[in-house]
C-alpha cells in the first residue's frame, strides 16, 4: 500500500527574471514523496512546480489537491490521469514520484546512456528579458560557453529596442553561428502580430513561441499559415486535457512546431501523447522546463533523452536559483549532463 507526504518549498531567483507577464522572484513548489508500506525506507520524490499566472491550478488549489491526495495516495494512482485533470502539475508532480519509488528512490527514472554519463543532451542558452546592454553582455557569456542555439524572450521592452538588439547580434553572430529562437509569451496584440514577426524575420530567426495568447485559436491559425518565421505553441497546450481535443486543435491550428513542458500539460505520460500526435502530422518538437527545481528538471531531462527530438531542448533552467536542491545536472558547453558523483 502507497502513502505519501509533501512539503511546501519557495525558489528563489538569483537574479529577479523578466517574462512578459513579471519579473520573478521567487516561485512556490512543493515536493510530494511517496513510500510503501513493507519498505518505508525507500521513497520516491516528485517535483510539483507551479508557475503563478501561467499554471491552471493556484497554490491553494494545489495544496487542497495534496491534502487529498495523502489521503488516498493509492486511489490517485490508480487513476492517474483521470484524478488530476486540471491539474497538470501535482499530476506531473506524483507520477514522477511513482517513476522515483519503482525504480529504487535513487532519482535514476529511466536508465540510459544518459544517467550512466557517457552522452549530453544538447541544450539552448535562456536569455531572460532586461535592458538592450544587459542582454547583450548575456548572450556574449553564453556563446563564449560553446552554445550555438540561444532563446531570447521578447515581448517585455520596446519593440524598436528588441529589434535593435537582435541587429546588434547578427551583426556581432551569423546564422550559420548562432541560432536564435524568441519566446514572446503571448506578448504581441493579434491586430499587429504579423507585421512584427514580419520585422523579426530580417534577423533570420529559428522560430517564435506564442506570439499572441492562447485561446485566440482563428487567429493563431491565420498566424501559423501566414508567418514568415516558424511558429511553435506553448501556453497553447494548457488545459487542452482530451486526446480528440488534442488532436482538434493541432490540426486546426497546424502550427510548425510545439513545445512540451510536463508540469503545464500534464506530466510525462501526457507529454508522450503531445509527442505523437506531432509526429503524426509532421510537426517539430522540443522539451522545455517550467522553472522546476532540479527534482523536476531531472526526471524531464532523463525522459528527453530517451524519447526526445534531435533540436536542441530548453532544460538549462536549473542554475536560475540561489536556494536549488543538490543535482547529479550539469551543463557542460551547450549540453546537459548527468553526473550522479556530483551529489
Amino acid at each position: 500500500m502507497i502513502q505519501a507526504s509533501y512539503q511546501p518549498y519557495i525558489f528563489k531567483f538569483k537574479v529577479p527574471s523578466g517574462t512578459s507577464r513579471g519579473i520573478l522572484t521567487k516561485k512556490p513548489s512543493w515536493f510530494i514523496k511517496v513510500w510503501n508500506t513493507h519498505s518505508p525506507d525507500i521513497v520516491g520524490t516528485g517535483e510539483v512546480s507551479l508557475i503563478p499566472d501561467l499554471s491552471p491550478e493556484t497554490p491553494a488549489e494545489i495544496e487542497s489537491k495534496l491534502n487529498a491526495l495523502i489521503l488516498a495516495p493509492q486511489l490517485f494512482a490508480d487513476k492517474l490521469n483521470e484524478s488530476f485533470a486540471g491539474y497538470p502539475a501535482v499530476r506531473f508532480g506524483f507520477e514522477t514520484a511513482l517513476l522515483d519509488l519503482a525504480s529504487g528512490g535513487k532519482q535514476e527514472l529511466f536508465p540510459s546512456e544518459f544517467t550512466r554519463g557517457e552522452k549530453g543532451i544538447r541544450i539552448n542558452g535562456l536569455i531572460w528579458m532586461g535592458q538592450k546592454e544587459q542582454m547583450l553582455e548575456r548572450i556574449t557569456e553564453k556563446i563564449d560557453q560553446g552554445f550555438s542555439c540561444i532563446k531570447i524572450k521578447v515581448g517585455a521592452i520596446d519593440f524598436n529596442e528588441e529589434l535593435s538588439l537582435l541587429k546588434a547580434i547578427r551583426n556581432e553572430f551569423g546564422p550559420q553561428t548562432l541560432e536564435i529562437k524568441l519566446d514572446a509569451n503571448g506578448a504581441f496584440a493579434k491586430t499587429d502580430a504579423l507585421e512584427k514577426l514580419r520585422f523579426l524575420s530580417k534577423h533570420h530567426i529559428h522560430s517564435i513561441e506564442q506570439p499572441i495568447k492562447q485561446g485566440q485559436f482563428e487567429a493563431m491559425r491565420n498566424l501559423c499559415h501566414l508567418t514568415p518565421i516558424p511558429i511553435a505553441l506553448d501556453e497553447g497546450l494548457i488545459g487542452i486535457e482530451h486526446y480528440r481535443l488534442k488532436v482538434e486543435m493541432v490540426e486546426y491550428i497546424r502550427p510548425q512546431y510545439i513545445i512540451l513542458k510536463p508540469s503545464l500539460i500534464g506530466g510525462l505520460h501526457q507529454t508522450k501523447i503531445w509527442s505523437q500526435i506531432a509526429d503524426e502530422r509532421k510537426i517539430g518538437w522540443w522539451v522545455t522546463s517550467a522553472l522546476e527545481g532540479n527534482i523536476g528538471l531531472n526526471a524531464i531531462a532523463q525522459w528527453t533523452f530517451l524519447n526526445g527530438s534531435n533540436m536542441p531542448q530548453g532544460l538549462g533552467t536549473g542554475q536560475v536559483f540561489s536556494n536549488n536542491l543538490p543535482s547529479s545536472l550539469e551543463i557542460r558547453g551547450e549540453e546537459l549532463w548527468y553526473s550522479a558523483n556530483r551529489i
